[in-house]
């Protein structure tokens, strides 16, 4: 599915207005920093001060002030407009390398997709969305119900697979989750399956034993179908800001994540925590979502991203 989605032109033009409601951290904040003064370092403290705020993080402010700061020297950024374009143009190299979207190919099948995340970061949700998208693709997909700590987990994903069409392997409430993914992977093996997605308790990052739970269920994965997991995406509420930099750290440390999934980008005005997953980590943004319909959410475009936080056509007062 390498394919750009159907629906994310309008995903992101969505996204913009969920963005630039009169509360953007970028298009209004700008306007007002420099709006009837000249650009200095009494401006750039300001934007340092509210990138800060809006979760975007040490590493990476430090790294657009200072490159704003050699504009600056240069006699490059003078006004406001100049500023929005040295901005866009520091921001997508920041997020630009972090665009590669996720193909679902593998040398054997299936496809093996391993979700990882704590409860409440919209986990399941993104394994059905996912699951209805593909499927549209033409691809065959299966889940497998690897959460068995909560009863409601094995409940909704069997809602989601019944909604959509594509069988689930789940087992008892309690059971181990590691022999839930032993069938799922011989099954899905067995009858040819293009994508088997497998769903993951909600496992708190700072939970040791939970988190070795998920080590076995890993092991297991590559023990049946060599080179499997072919993607450990990793789902992160862009609503809790740092908070969503320490799980994935932990997470990457833990398990090894090759991508991320950023969720309910439609309840945060900000969205500054992807520079700080950017620049501390560096690992690839496979999707974001900003609502509760399948085509809420889609692959990452860093372009698409950066032109709904700043937006070109509004000037300060």
């Amino acid at each position: 599915m390498n394919e750009k989605n159907s629906s994310q032109p309008g995903l992101f033009a969505r996204l913009r207005a969920r963005l630039n409601r009169g509360d953007s951290w970028l298009t209004r904040d700008i306007g007002e920093l420099i709006a009837g003064r000249k650009i200095d370092d009494d401006t750039l403290d300001e934007l340092e001060t509210r990138l800060l705020t809006a979760d975007v993080g040490m590493e990476a402010t430090t790294r657009i002030v200072k490159a704003l700061e050699k504009k600056i020297s240069r006699k490059e950024v003078d006004d406001f407009a100049a500023l929005q374009r040295a901005l866009k143009s520091i921001l997508l190299e920041i997020l630009a390398p972090l665009e590669e979207p996720l193909g679902f190919e593998a040398p054997e099948t299936p496809f093996v997709l391993l979700m990882t995340g704590v409860n409440g970061v919209g986990k399941t949700t993104t394994i059905g969305k996912l699951a209805r998208q593909l499927k549209d693709a033409g691809r065959s997909v299966m889940l497998a119900a690897g959460d068995t700590f909560r009863a409601a987990a094995i409940e909704q994903l069997q809602v989601w697979g019944e909604r959509n069409g594509v069988p689930v392997i789940a087992q008892r409430h309690g059971a181990d989750p590691a022999a839930v993914v032993h069938d799922a992977v011989q099954t899905a093996r067995a009858r040819g399956v293009d994508v088997l997605i497998i769903d993951t308790a909600g496992r708190l990052h700072t939970q040791a034993g939970l988190m070795e739970e998920l080590r076995k269920v890993r092991r297991v994965i590559e023990k049946l179908h060599p080179g499997a997991p072919h993607e450990t995406l990793l789902v992160l509420d862009a609503t809790t800001g740092q908070n969503a930099l320490n799980q994935a750290q932990q997470f990457h440390d833990a398990v090894g994540v090759s991508g991320l999934a950023i969720t309910k980008l439609d309840g945060s005005a900000k969205g500054g925590i992807l520079f700080a997953l950017g620049e501390r980590l560096g690992i690839p943004i496979r999707y974001i979502g900003i609502g509760e319909k399948v085509e809420d959410l889609a692959p990452f475009s860093a372009e698409a991203f950066v032109d709904a936080l700043i937006a070109a056509d509004e000037q300060p007062e």
